[in-house]
């Protein structure tokens, strides 16, 4: 660790020594590294460390390693950090997410230091989650939907999920000829023109989630958080945590939950003025074109991807009845 950012993280903490350094993971396609640096006598033992640093050559474990695909991923960590800056301290407590302590660029590379959320009560991880835990992250979504709804979203992508088509064109190109193709632009005007938009997260999926010992819910990864239509969050967290069957057996349990806690999320924050009846038609009106605009980005980035499945491409071929 450099010793001017090692002494930053010591005067933001209040602590005396830094007791090691844990790798918790590599940035996608080598970006850099998520670390745990362990503190003593101050007020956390640990925070986390978001080292940033543009690679000599991109390893995009699937291939793209256009310049296209590398100033998209450096605008990610830039939209992150005016995220953790504007955004993250404003937050109520059901939209648990790290508090940064610092932002700074030192030769090149960029830190982000964060509180450790395993420090805050929130410390398992899961690739597969119970359905418990996959309400903790509903419950999650639907809180920061309700908070943000229908506000600015300054500083933010103008349109949230890393997977929208405007900047997943190389993908697009990719895609073989077909009706889904020919309604990308059709199907991404009706998602970005809903009258109710809110804040996305953008990448919900389990791996971006920290839970408590009771299964609430704690958000981490704001690379790609943006205004959107929330159903995008739904379909994309529904997609990463449930197979094939889940989905089938429990679409309509999952939908109707997701707008119970939306609706106890707008009345929390006294969102008094939300018709949530009108919000829920166009919202559930969008579900299946928002499945479909998922499928279109996996048709052209990874064809043979396990969420390419019969639940998904159902929602397709419902899509082509209803334009």
């Amino acid at each position: 660790m450099h010793p001017t950012i090692k002494r930053e993280i010591l005067n933001s903490t209040d602590s005396k020594e830094v007791l090691s350094v844990e790798l918790v993971q590599s940035l996608w396609s080598g970006f850099g590294a998520i670390e745990r640096i362990y503190l003593k006598g101050g007020n956390t033992s640990s925070v986390i460390v978001k080292r940033i640093q543009p690679p000599d050559a991109m390893n995009h474990p699937r291939g793209w390693n256009s310049d296209v695909s590398a100033a998209r991923k450096m605008k990610s960590y830039q939209i992150e950090e005016v995220w953790y800056r504007n955004y993250a301290s404003e937050l109520p407590l059901a939209v648990k997410v790290p508090a940064m302590y610092f932002q700074k660029e030192w030769n090149g590379v960029n830190y982000i230091v964060m509180e450790d959320l395993h420090t805050s009560g929130f410390a398992h991880r899961y690739t597969h989650v119970s359905e418990e835990k996959f309400n903790g992250c509903l419950h999650w979504l639907a809180n920061l939907h309700a908070f943000y709804l229908n506000k600015p979203a300054e500083g933010l992508w103008e349109i949230g999920t890393y997977w929208h088509w405007a900047t997943r064109q190389e993908e697009w190109h990719r895609m073989q000829p077909g009706k889904l193709k020919d309604q990308a632009l059709e199907l991404d005007n009706l998602l970005n023109t809903c009258r109710y938009q809110t804040i996305l997260h953008g990448d919900a999926k389990p791996a971006n989630f920290c839970f408590s010992a009771k299964d609430k819910a704690a958000a981490v990864d704001f690379q790609y958080v943006g205004k959107g239509c929330g159903i995008k969050d739904v379909v994309y967290l529904m997609s990463s945590a449930l197979k094939e069957e889940e989905l089938f057996a429990n679409d309509k349990d999952i939908l109707d939950r997701y707008f119970l806690f939306l609706e106890q999320g707008l009345n929390a924050y006294e969102r008094t003025e939300i018709n949530i009846s009108k919000l829920r038609e166009e919202w559930e009106a969008m579900y299946t074109i928002a499945w479909a605009d998922f499928v279109r980005f996996l048709e052209g980035w990874s064809p043979g991807h396990a969420r390419r499945n019969e639940y998904a491409i159902l929602q397709c071929n419902r899509l082509s009845s209803q334009l």
